[in-house]
Order: structure tokens, then C-alpha cells, then sequence
């Protein structure tokens, strides 16, 4: 054991000989010959070994080394996958300092350039560090250097100069032509006024900014996933899918349509959205682009996904009306021309009316819109015209050709009948209600019975029954549209009954926002449904708080020709009040004084072994007997008559005779009843033997 009592001088305790050690022994890190003798490629081959780049060598012998430098930090804050590096090892080094280049596309310049400032910062500070312990340093900076400000850039443009190509020069020495003096102009050219550039404020510019920030995000959660998705570097244009939903109506050259690009304004809605398709000819597409901004001008309270799946569902129309619209242009007169002719149509007219001394009556042409479905001649003028005047008050949806459709829903019916209305109906989210399948209850004109009729379709013409006094009555339903103006759902035209309620009934609404129809949900009086549009994804509510019905015209409706075929019922000679043959026993069951009416083939039988001897099929239950005391017709009964009160069956009380078959089932029999167990086990005289 050594002793730590003579403890030498220097020493702190038994543990530690000496404070610190000699400076002789520290030896420095080991360095291999291949670093001492060539520095320059002995790094090089560990960045080669560590990061496999891509290398090249310039004129001047600086060597390129292009690789990919992934974040090792797993909490890093920044959407980067890779930052792709270039990195310049001059041939003199370590005499001249590496340079690094960022080559990342999707990295603005000025953070780009944030980063190499870094890496020269890195440089500076450790000079005896080598290239891969300087990459090292920049992996562990490289959140530092993105998070400062952005470095402003500046980007220079080249101008070429062209006016040696507009006019001719001129050699030295030699004169120059005279000029020559050009026609004078018939009219002066129209100079386009002034228009200065629109300010916004602040509140204007954040609220803007709010509401772009929120669209972006919808737009990006919904079509992110998707084909042909991309988002610029700076956020402004995004290249979106684009399925038209009627492909085969869009003109040839723009079938092949299959994404667009979508240009959105950083103070967007302030700045109108732009619109560029791909796949497609730029001469071809030009119009559609125009037609499409002006409306996306005109629509500022329509999110960007409305404006796509309005592009979706109506890409055809607005590409017929561009084609009419650039057919106008081409077929347009010219503008000096046509300026003359005025003028002249102008002094001939003032001519007329000096003539005619009514210089006070001005004539007002009539506007070529108003001649729409009524003017035989089709024209493309007329036509875009009135696609134009409609297109400006309009919100969403298709163009409907109103001398196609005589049968749509928004014909006007004629009122008579019963009219259905829905006088507090509230709508939201919805621009049209209709009801695609009614359920009604109905009252019988002759005995006031409630009777229900279901599945009412509109135009289709329904019979039915009453369930009571079986009196035949129809009901047909004419459809119309409920919408924030109208609560009219429609009219129903019956014969021999009177409409007395709804039932639970099949609603269609359409969206607001895309117009298009959602599918059928059922909802009744009072009930609020809450649902999503399939197209566009936005929720909308309806509720029905009250149902009028007001009786315009009585029996619209011709009454039924015939009422419901009745089975032919035989005829026994029968009178009310006397018994029947032999009381209605048969030689099956001679304690059973009834008669049964079988269901099967609505025939009279006195009991299920007497049916299936006289008929050719097998008996189903009876549920109506005929009393074998007082011969009357009614609902079955278990053991009595209901009119007479008398007994059917042998002895009331016991059921032995009741109906045939069931009654002879031992398992249904009453304990109490001693044919229960008569015959169990054999015969009473064979017992008394043994």
C-alpha cells in the first residue's frame, strides 16, 4: 500500500502526482505525411471520399467540386432538402481562399448570398482548417446564416441597340438624301390619357395580405398532393392540374389543356389574378387568358379555389365566347374608315331632319341583346352580345340556352291545383332548392282517411287507394324552384283527395359558389340539414320552418277511370242473418262451425283440407271467415262471432277447434287440456294389462 503521507511538493492529493503536466510531454495531433507534403490534394480527396462530387478543372487550374450538402440537424427549421454547393479550391491553395456558390433554384439570391458571406466568414476565422471541417462548420451554421435579413440584389438587364437596323447610315463624306415628306394623316392618332398608378393604405395592403396568406393555404392543402403541382421560389406562380369537365366541347386546339399556371399577386385580391395555359399555343390560348383575368377582376369576393372550379366546369364557354370575341375584332371595320362614314351617315341624317322640320326627335337604336331568341338570323354577334351582358352580373355557373330547354326548371308553371310553398325557408350557401322526389299525405274526399303517397317524382303521375273506403285517387307533382326570391316549391294537381301534409321528402340543392347540384338528402318540416359540396367543398345549411299549401283549382286532375280491380268474389246464395249448411262443419272438423275465405285465391272453404281437395294449389292463411250462425263476412276471430256473439268452435274457452291444423298442435295446447298428453306412451288398455 503507498503512502500519501510524504506527499511530494507540487502534489494536491494521493490521486494526482502533479498539477498539470510537464509542457515536454504534450504532443501535438499527428499529421500524415501526404497532408505535410501536398495539403491541396490531401483535402481534396477527403471531400471526394465524404460528399462524392462532381468535379471539373478550369484553364487557370482551379478545381469545381458540385455536391450536396444535406442539413444533419434534425429540428432544422427550413423546407431544404439538399443545399447544392460549388465549391472553387483555387490552385494555390491554401495560399488563396476557397469560394463557395449556392446553386439552389428554389433559394432566393439574397439568402443565397447570406449563406456565402457565412461561409467567407468561416474562411477568415479559421485558416488552418480544411475544406471538410469548414463544410462541417457550415452544416452547423447554416440556420444562422438563412435566419438573417435577406440581402438586397439588384438585377441588371441588357438593352441591345437596334436603331442602326431602322435607319440606314450614312458613309462619311456623302451627302444625305433629302427627306421625304409623308402623307399627311387624315385624323391625328388618340392619345391614351394618364392613368396613375393606384395606391392602397395600409390597412387596405395587411387585410390583403391576411386574406392571400389563407386562400394559399387552402389552395396548397387541396392541390399539393396532386400531379403537375409546382410553387415558384417566390410564391407567386403556382402550376396547377386543370381536368375540364367538358373536354370534348373545347375547340381542337385546346383540348390537349392538362395544367395552368396561375399567377397570383403579392397584394392579391388588390391585384387581379392572371391566368396562363400550358400545353397549348400561346396565339390560341391569348383570348381565354384575357376573358378569364377580366372576370377574376370583376369576381374580387371569389376565392382562388372558386376561380378554379369555375375554370373547370365553364373553360368551354369562356372559350366559345373568346372565339366569338376575336371573330368581332378580325370582322371589326377600321377606325378611320369607319370614322368618315359616321361623319357622312351623320350630315345626311341632319339633312332629313332639316327636311323634315322634327329636329327634336332623336332616335334611339335598339340594342342588338334585346333581339336575342327572337331574330331568325342567327348571328355570332348577337350571340356573343348576349353572353356579354350576362357575363357581367353574373356570379358563377354555365350559360343556359333558354330556347333549348322548355322543359327545365325554370319555366313557369301554370298555377292551378295546389300550390306547395315554403313561406320562412332558409337558405345558406345555397342559390337553388328543388324537390326531386315528394311524399305527401292526402285526404280522401269520400271518408276523410289520412292515406300516404310516397315517391312522387315530378311530371310522373301517380294512383293509389284509400286504405279504408279503397276509392281510387291520383296526385302529380309540377317542380319549380325555390331560391332567395321565390319560395314557391311547386304545384300538385290530385283527383278525389285533398293534400293535407308533407312527409319526409328528397331535397337537391345547389352551391352557391360553383353551382353545382349536390346529391338527394331527405329532410322534413322544422329539420336543418348541414352538408359539404362535393365540387367545391364548402358547407351549406337549408331548413324548411313552415309548409303552405293554398287549393287554387279543385281536381285538376281527371278522375280514375276505373277503380282497383277487385277479385272476382263467388256468388254461395247466402243471406245475412241464416245459418250456413250443416252450421259449417265439414267431415274433417265436425265441431268447427265456420267458414274460411282463403287469402290464395279469395275462395270460401270450410277448412284448409277442403281447399286443397278442390283447388289446384296448396292453401295460405285466412285471415277473413264467414260466422256459420248469422252467415256474415268478417275479419277472422278466434273463438266468437262479432255479430251475432254465438261460438265457433265446439266448446269456447278451449280452442281444440280452432283453425285446422294448429289447433291438433300439441306443443301450443294449454296443460289444462287433457288431449294434451292423450295417447303419450301407448294406449290406456295396454297399461291396465300390465
Amino acid at each position: 500500500m503507498i503512502s500519501t503521507r510524504n506527499l511530494p511538493e507540487g502534489a494536491i492529493d494521493g490521486r494526482q502526482a502533479v498539477a498539470r503536466a510537464p509542457i515536454g510531454h504534450i504532443v501535438p495531433k499527428p499529421i500524415p505525411d501526404s497532408h505535410t507534403q501536398d495539403p491541396r490534394k490531401y483535402q481534396l480527396n477527403q471531400m471526394k471520399r465524404r460528399f462524392s462530387p462532381i468535379q471539373n478543372t478550369l484553364q487557370d487550374g482551379t478545381t469545381n467540386l458540385l455536391f450536396q450538402l444535406k442539413p444533419s440537424d434534425p429540428d432544422f427549421p427550413f423546407e431544404l432538402d439538399y443545399l447544392r454547393c460549388e465549391l472553387q479550391v483555387p490552385a494555390s491553395y491554401p495560399e488563396r481562399p476557397p469560394i463557395l456558390r449556392v446553386k439552389n433554384k428554389d433559394i432566393p439570391r439574397g439568402f443565397a448570398v447570406n449563406i456565402e458571406k457565412g461561409w467567407d466568414r468561416l474562411v477568415h476565422e479559421g485558416q488552418a482548417s480544411t475544406l471538410l471541417a469548414l463544410t462541417n462548420a457550415l452544416d452547423k451554421n447554416l440556420e444562422a446564416f438563412l435566419s438573417e435579413r435577406k440581402t438586397e440584389t439588384v438585377t441588371l438587364l441588357s438593352f441591345k441597340d437596334t436603331r442602326h437596323l431602322d435607319s440606314s447610315a450614312t458613309a462619311l463624306g456623302e451627302t444625305s438624301a433629302p427627306p421625304v415628306q409623308a402623307p399627311p394623316k387624315s385624323a391625328p392618332a388618340v392619345r391614351k390619357p394618364y392613368v396613375p398608378e393606384e395606391s392602397y393604405t395600409d390597412e387596405q395592403i395587411a387585410t390583403a395580405r391576411a386574406r392571400r396568406a389563407q386562400e394559399i393555404r387552402q389552395l396548397e392543402a387541396r392541390m399539393s398532393r396532386m400531379p403537375y403541382y409546382q410553387k415558384s421560389a417566390d410564391g407567386v406562380v403556382y402550376t396547377l392540374p386543370l381536368e375540364p369537365r367538358r373536354r370534348a366541347e373545347l375547340p381542337t386546339e385546346l383540348q390537349q389543356i392538362h395544367s395552368v399556371q396561375l399567377i397570383i399577386p403579392l397584394l392579391y385580391p388588390l391585384q387581379s389574378l392572371k391566368l396562363l395555359l400550358n400545353d397549348v399555343e400561346s396565339a390560341d390560348a391569348e383570348a381565354l387568358e384575357d376573358l378569364f383575368a377580366e372576370r377574376a377582376a370583376q369576381q374580387k369576393q371569389m376565392s382562388l379555389t372558386s376561380h378554379l372550379n369555375y375554370l373547370t366546369q365553364n373553360i368551354h364557354v369562356l372559350a366559345r365566347h373568346a372565339e366569338a370575341s376575336r371573330k368581332r375584332i378580325v370582322t371589326a371595320p377600321d377606325p378611320v374608315t369607319g370614322a368618315s362614314d359616321n361623319t357622312t351617315q351623320q350630315g345626311i341624317d341632319s339633312n332629313e331632319v332639316g327636311r323634315d322640320g322634327k329636329g327634336h326627335i332623336h332616335v334611339i337604336p335598339r340594342p342588338p341583346e334585346w333581339t336575342y331568341g327572337y331574330d331568325n338570323g342567327d348571328s355570332d354577334d348577337s350571340d356573343s352580345d348576349y353572353w356579354d351582358s350576362e357575363d357581367e352580373s353574373d356570379d358563377g355557373g354555365v350559360a343556359v340556352d333558354i330556347g333549348n330547354a322548355p322543359g327545365s326548371g325554370t319555366e313557369h308553371q301554370a298555377e292551378k291545383g295546389t300550390a306547395m310553398s315554403f313561406p320562412s325557408v332558409e337558405l345558406y350557401g345555397i342559390e337553388l332548392l328543388q324537390v326531386s322526389i315528394l311524399n305527401l299525405s292526402v285526404k280522401c274526399e269520400r271518408c276523410r282517411t289520412l292515406n300516404d303517397i310516397t315517391g312522387l317524382s315530378p311530371g310522373v303521375e301517380k294512383a293509389s287507394s284509400c286504405k279504408k273506403c279503397a276509392t281510387a285517387f291520383t296526385a302529380r307533382f309540377r317542380q319549380e324552384m325555390v331560391h332567395q326570391n321565390s319560395a314557391r316549391a311547386g304545384f300538385i294537381d290530385v283527383a278525389c283527395c285533398t293534400v293535407a301534409d308533407m312527409l319526409p321528402s328528397t331535397f337537391i340543392p345547389t352551391c352557391s359558389r360553383c353551382s353545382t347540384p349536390s346529391q338527394g338528402l331527405i329532410s322534413v318540416r322544422g329539420e336543418a340539414i348541414t352538408n359539404v359540396c362535393r365540387e367545391c367543398h364548402q358547407k351549406f345549411t337549408f331548413k324548411i320552418p313552415e309548409i303552405k299549401f293554398l287549393a287554387i283549382s279543385h281536381n285538376t286532375l281527371p278522375p280514375p277511370s276505373s277503380a282497383p280491380r277487385k277479385r272476382n268474389t263467388e256468388k254461395l246464395g247466402l243471406h245475412a242473418g241464416d245459418p250456413l249448411p250443416g252450421r259449417g262443419a265439414c267431415a274433417h272438423y265436425r265441431r268447427s262451425y265456420r267458414w274460411f275465405r282463403f287469402s290464395c285465391c279469395a275462395r270460401v272453404h270450410a277448412c284448409d283440407r277442403c281447399h286443397d281437395d278442390a283447388e289446384d294449389h296448396v292453401h295460405e292463411w285466412a285471415n277473413r271467415m264467414l260466422c256459420g250462425w248469422c252467415s256474415r263476412e268478417q275479419n277472422y276471430a278466434v273463438e266468437a262471432c262479432a255479430f251475432c256473439g254465438r261460438s265457433v268452435i265446439g266448446k269456447r274457452g278451449k280452442g281444440f277447434w280452432e283453425g285446422g291444423k294448429g289447433t291438433r298442435d300439441k306443443t301450443r295446447m294449454s296443460r289444462k287440456d287433457k288431449r294434451k298428453f292423450r295417447r303419450v306412451g301407448g294406449s290406456e288398455a295396454a297399461k291396465k294389462r300390465e
